[in-house]
């Protein structure tokens, strides 16, 4: 949510409190302020000047000579903007002023013509251009006539202001409206909310006669209610309200289509204007759709609807998908003339639903899906018609036609005193603590001990008595509250053996140069079951109340969110990344409703694995990278002779560089290479990946360490090539060769792999360096020959193998 300080103060006395302060207050109140932004940083030298003269510059088409007023003296300036005339008020940036990008404006020659600063577009004053209003989207922007000229022009663009971004959460979502946030503040700060109730003039002719409003839906939309304006003047809104509009982060659009925004985050009451000519009837039915049926939206996409997703209806046809976006088919023109104003209360979890499955997140449906002030529906409404009234120059037909009770009564709870300071760990006396439930608008009655709190329905976030500890505390101040020890005995704590080997573990990872990270264990429904270590993926466990679309389900891997983080470090050019994770997920226990955990270590790394030095370029990351941090932690771990790799074929995965890990037989993990359609998709390099069920191993416990006496006896190195089909991977021959090598083979290394002449087009020659010892005695060449010849034939009675010659 962005506050605009300017705007706060309409609300709230902020005197001696600065934008600083305040975003502090707030933090420290429980609503995180996450960023701070001034609009007019950097920016000097920018007036107010009045366009005298406008004529074509005679060496260039699309310039224009402008003499133009600063107040003190008449400069010339070249301008080539297609809008600039005569008798314009602008903005200008003086010789010597700075603007946008930290760009400083000089004298210039342009095409053999003096020009003495520049004319400005709102993009280059620092404007998001996806919040300029249409009209001055290609040109510069032109300021009201009753500005003074020779001003200074940042105040009447609000570059003056300070931007306060507040991160709301579910249980923060009264401030997702400028009313929430004063209410807010003032209790912060202990100064009074100031705030009008709207003033509708009606005319007497009756919006019953008009239309009428039916609901089959009930359960699902509490309250429906429909305003009509006729006479409506579609215009460009005031300049002070596209401002605020922009300073919000919502681009301008029509006085109508802006009333409506802007009211939704005064009140936070998500509005909907519709066409009442192209409306198609005099009847409005809010419904479920049907199965599949279809709505073009505003933003021109045809919806498939299911019959969970509520739907507004002209009786015969949707025109809206209730609480999310209307349709193409009503939309607000600057034809229009006659406007349906809706104002509804719908179901959070229904709304929820649709824009998550429509992918079609709103700002409407942010609110929805949160929680919105039932009792300020239909003031919201008036605020909206007082408005229309006063900018459109509509005439408001009497009355709100509507369905459902307006209002609900306030949330009653009834809690002993003494147990806000048991949970506090405070000593608030009474007075107190009656006095910050009355700065947050909670009306509050004293029965001895007993408090009795009528709750405001803007605060549908309270509703049990620890919601009110919690307000007392962040009114108070957490920092304020003292740090106590814990009362009683207290016993030596140690790691568990499980709690040791993870560590170990966490230990090895970062020895091999990846960096640890945490990352959400929840996840999007499709992304939950992606890259499971098993393939089959069952559908998986989702969370009854999200947090957010992103926040809807449980995890089965850790991969994705992995490449998620390697996208956020590539965006900001950090190349090089190689990161672990070791982590719960969450895998569907059939006949139980909550899922099982399983902890699993994954790792991911692009880019270089050295860096680059004197001694020559840099090494890239590649599959075997991965494969020997894999490899030794399984050394680690004592389990590398019973563990195999076997080509594999997985979903996301390359399917020429990914192998299954088997463990005893049993796959307990996999590694490999991205798909190069993930990562065109995700915008990443060349990436690596790993993922193993690892608690089952870490259950085990650490392997005991055994001692070994230095060897006294000379070991002995024989050297095979063994030619074989080039489906047979160098798994299956390291298998073979420890099976049968046992026990006087010592190690096994694979040391050349040959492809092409001497070799058929189908085979290939691995070649193998093999070392026997025995640490008792000297082995003779009769016994190393005997292991030996035994390892050949079982190299070529299991897997075709010839020795090369």
């Amino acid at each position: 949510m962005l506050v605009s300080y300017k705007w706060l103060q309409d609300y709230v006395d902020l005197t001696g409190v600065t934008p600083e302060q305040l975003a502090d207050k707030i933090t420290n109140a429980g609503i995180e302020v996450e960023h701070i932004d001034y609009p007019g940083e950097g920016l000097k030298g920018i007036v107010v000047g009045k366009v005298e003269a406008c004529t074509p510059h005679p060496e260039a088409k699309k310039l224009h000579l402008c003499q133009v007023n600063l107040g003190s003296e008449t400069v010339q300036i070249v301008c080539g903007a297609p809008n600039v005339a005569a008798g314009q008020k602008v903005p200008v940036a003086t010789v010597g002023a700075q603007i946008a990008n930290h760009v400083t404006i000089k004298r210039a020659q342009l095409h053999g013509t003096e020009s003495n600063g520049m004319i400005c577009s709102l993009e280059e004053l620092g404007f998001d251009r996806n919040y300029v209003p249409k009209e001055y989207a290609d040109g510069i922007y032109i300021f009201d006539d009753q500005v003074p000229v020779g001003a200074d022009a940042l105040p009447y663009l609000n570059l003056d202001d300070v931007i306060l971004d507040l991160d709301i959460l579910v249980n923060s979502a009264h401030c997702m409206n400028m009313l929430g946030v004063a209410f807010e503040v003032a209790a912060i700060l202990d100064r009074k909310v100031r705030f009008r109730k709207p003033e509708v003039m009606e005319s007497t002719d009756s919006a019953g006669s008009r239309i009428s409003v039916s609901v089959e839906a009930a359960d699902k939309v509490p309250y429906y209610g429909a305003r009509v304006l006729t006479g409506i003047q579609v215009t460009p809104s005031p300049r002070w309200m596209q401002l605020r509009l922009i300073a919000a982060g919502v681009r301008p659009i029509s006085n109508v289509v802006d009333i409506a925004n802007y009211v939704m985050l005064e009140y936070g009451q998500p509005l909907h204007t519709f066409d009442l000519d192209q409306f198609g009837s005099n009847h409005i039915l809010v419904r479920f759709a049907g199965e599949n049926e279809e709505i073009t939206t505003l933003d021109g996409q045809q919806r498939i609807l299911v019959s969970d997703d509520l739907l507004v209806t002209n009786g015969k046809k949707g025109v809206a998908v209730a609480g999310v976006m209307g349709g193409e088919n009503t939309e607000v023109s600057n034809d229009t003339k006659n406007v349906l104003l809706e104002a509804a209360v719908f179901d959070p979890i229904s709304i929820r639903k649709t824009a998550s499955r429509l992918q079609l997140r709103s700002d409407a449906s942010s609110r929805y899906e949160k929680g919105v002030d039932r009792n300020r529906t239909a003031v919201a409404a008036d605020r909206a018609a007082e408005l229309l009234a006063q900018f459109a120059h509509a005439t408001v037909l009497k009355g709100i036609v509507e369905q459902g009770y307006r209002t609900v009564p306030e949330q009653k709870i009834t809690m002993p005193l003494e147990k806000i300071n048991q949970v506090l760990g405070t000593q608030l006396p009474r007075e107190q603590i009656v006095g910050i439930l009355k700065r947050l608008n909670f009306t509050v009655k004293t029965e001895g001990e007993t408090l009795h709190i009528s709750v405001p329905a803007r605060r549908f976030d309270v509703s049990i008595p620890e919601d009110i500890i919690e307000e007392v505390g962040r009114i108070y101040g957490y920092n304020r509250i003292p740090a106590t020890l814990p009362d009683g005995t207290s016993s030596h704590a140690a790691l568990t053996p499980y709690q040791k080997i993870r560590r170990r573990v966490e230990a090895l990872m970062e020895s091999t140069g990846l960096n640890q990270v945490y990352t959400y264990s929840l996840t999007t429904k499709m992304h939950a079951s992606s890259y499971a270590v098993h393939h089959a993926a069952t559908e998986p466990t989702q969370v009854v109340w999200p947090m957010s679309e992103e926040h809807e389900a449980l995890r089965q891997s850790i991969v994705p969110q992995l490449i998620d983080v390697i996208q956020y470090h590539l965006n900001r050019q950090m190349a090089d990344v190689k990161l672990y994770e070791i982590g719960k997920v969450f895998l569907p226990d059939a006949g139980s409703p909550r899922p099982s955990e399983e902890e699993h270590l994954a790792g991911i790394m692009t880019g270089k694995r050295t860096e680059r030095n004197w001694e020559g370029e840099p090494e890239s990351v590649d599959f075997f990278s991965v494969k020997g941090i894999v490899e030794t932690l399984f050394e680690s771990l004592a389990i590398e002779n019973q563990v195999d790799y076997r080509p594999s074929k997985r979903a996301g995965m390359h399917p020429g560089q990914t192998a299954d890990i088997l463990l005893n037989g049993e796959v307990i993990g996999y590694l490999g290479t991205l798909h190069p359609t993930v990562q065109r998709e995700h915008g990443l390099n060349a990436t690596y990946v790993f993922e193993i069920a690892i608690e089952s191993l870490l259950r085990r416990g650490a392997t005991e360490i055994s001692y070994q006496l230095l060897p006294r006896y000379p070991s002995t190195s024989r050297d095979i090539a063994l030619v074989v089909k080039r489906s047979v991977a160098a798994a299956d021959l390291y298998r073979v060769i420890r099976e049968h090598g046992r026990p006087l083979l010592k190690s096994v290394r694979l040391f050349d792999v040959y492809e092409g002449g001497h070799v058929a087009s189908d085979e290939k020659s691995m070649a193998f360096s093999l070392v026997y010892f025995d640490p008792e005695r000297t082995l003779t060449d009769d016994e190393v020959n005997a292991v030996h010849e035994k390892i050949l034939n079982a190299c070529a009675d299991e897997l075709g193998a010839e020795l090369r010659g």
